[in-house]
C-alpha cells in the first residue's frame, strides 16, 4: 500500500467528533513508511481541517465528497461545481417535500432558518442516540455551529443568480424514508446529479464528477500511485466509490451493512480506534511480504 484514503465522521472521528491519539499515531507511522494519507469527506474544507490540525497532521483534503481537492499546504487543486439549472430542480423538490436543506458554496455553507438547523440536529442526535440527554443534545448543536459556519439567509433565489457563487453540495434531510425515497426516485434520470447519503435521514447532492471514487483516483493518479495500492476506509454510501475503486476497500465496524458487504476487510468501530487497527494490520501484511 502507498496511499489510504480515510472518511472522517464515523470512521476517522470518534463518537466525540475527535481523532483519537490512537488514530493519529497509525496514521504518523504509515506517514513515516512513506505511505501518504489523504481525507475523503463531505465535510467543507474548514470543516475537515479542523479536527485534523488539532491532533498536529497536516494531511491532503477532498472535501464535500470530492467537489474539492487540496493539498496538505491548502491549495485548491480540484474545483468541481454542480450546474445551477440542477440546482433549482432539487430546490423546487426538496421544497414541495417540506424537506429541511444545506447548501455548500465557495463562499461557506447557506441554510433559511437557525431555528429549523437546530431541530435537524437534534433530530438526527436523537436518531442515533436514543438514550441521549437534552444537555448533550444542546452542546452537539453547539458543536455544529462551530464545526460548520452556517450563513443564514431570507431565500436560496438570490443565491442561486449570483455568479460569484460556486455550489458544491446540497444536503438535505428528512426522517421520513419514503420522503427521501421519493426524491431519490425523482432524479433517476437526471444525468447532471449524483446522489448519496451519509446517514439514514439525509441526501446529499453533486455534480456526477465529484464523487469521492472520482477524486481519489486522479489524487493517486497524481502521485503516480495505481488504485491497487490504495486503502480507503469508511462507514457511509458517500464513501462506496472509493471503497470500491480500491485496492483494499475498509469497512468500519459500525458501517452501514451494505457497505461492509461490498469490502474485502471489515475493521473495528470508529469509537474503538477501528482506522488504527486497519492501518496496523495493514502494516503487519506489508512488512511479511
Amino acid at each position: 500500500m502507498k496511499l489510504i484514503a480515510t472518511d472522517l465522521d464515523g470512521t476517522l472521528l470518534n463518537e466525540k467528533g475527535n481523532v483519537s491519539l490512537e488514530n493519529a499515531q497509525a496514521i504518523r507511522k504509515a506517514l513515516d513508511m512513506g505511505i501518504q494519507v489523504v481525507v475523503a469527506t463531505g465535510r467543507s474544507y474548514d470543516a475537515a481541517n479542523k479536527p485534523i490540525q488539532e491532533v498536529g497532521l497536516s494531511l491532503p483534503i477532498i472535501s464535500l465528497n470530492g467537489a474539492n481537492t487540496y493539498t496538505k499546504e491548502k491549495e485548491l487543486i480540484r474545483d468541481i461545481p454542480m450546474d445551477r439549472s440542477i440546482c433549482k430542480k432539487i430546490q423546487t423538490v426538496c421544497e414541495e417535500e417540506n424537506m429541511y436543506f444545506e447548501v455548500f458554496t465557495n463562499k461557506g455553507i447557506f441554510s433559511l432558518s437557525r431555528d429549523d438547523f437546530k431541530q435537524v440536529i437534534m433530530d438526527i442526535m436523537m436518531t442515533a442516540h436514543p438514550t441521549i440527554s437534552k444537555e448533550e443534545i444542546e452542546l452537539a448543536v453547539e458543536q455544529r455551529f462551530q464545526d460548520e459556519e452556517v450563513q443564514f439567509i431570507s431565500n436560496y433565489d438570490e443565491l442561486f443568480k449570483d455568479k460569484n457563487i460556486n455550489i458544491y453540495k446540497i444536503l438535505a434531510f428528512s426522517l421520513d424514508n419514503s420522503t427521501l425515497q421519493k426524491v431519490r426516485e425523482t432524479f433517476t434520470d437526471h444525468s447532471s446529479v449524483k446522489i448519496t447519503s451519509s446517514g439514514s435521514i439525509n441526501l446529499e447532492f453533486n455534480d456526477p464528477q465529484a464523487q469521492k471514487g472520482i477524486a481519489l483516483s486522479l489524487f493517486a493518479e497524481s502521485q503516480n500511485i495505481s488504485m491497487q495500492d490504495v486503502m480507503a476506509l469508511g462507514d457511509n454510501y458517500n464513501d462506496l466509490s472509493m471503497l470500491t475503486l480500491a485496492g483494499r476497500g475498509v469497512a468500519m465496524g459500525n458501517a452501514e451493512e451494505g457497505i461492509k458487504q461490498q469490502c474485502d476487510f471489515i475493521t473495528k468501530e470508529n469509537k474503538q480506534n477501528g482506522v488504527a487497527y486497519a492501518i496496523e494490520e495493514m502494516l503487519k501484511e506489508v512488512n511479511l511480504s
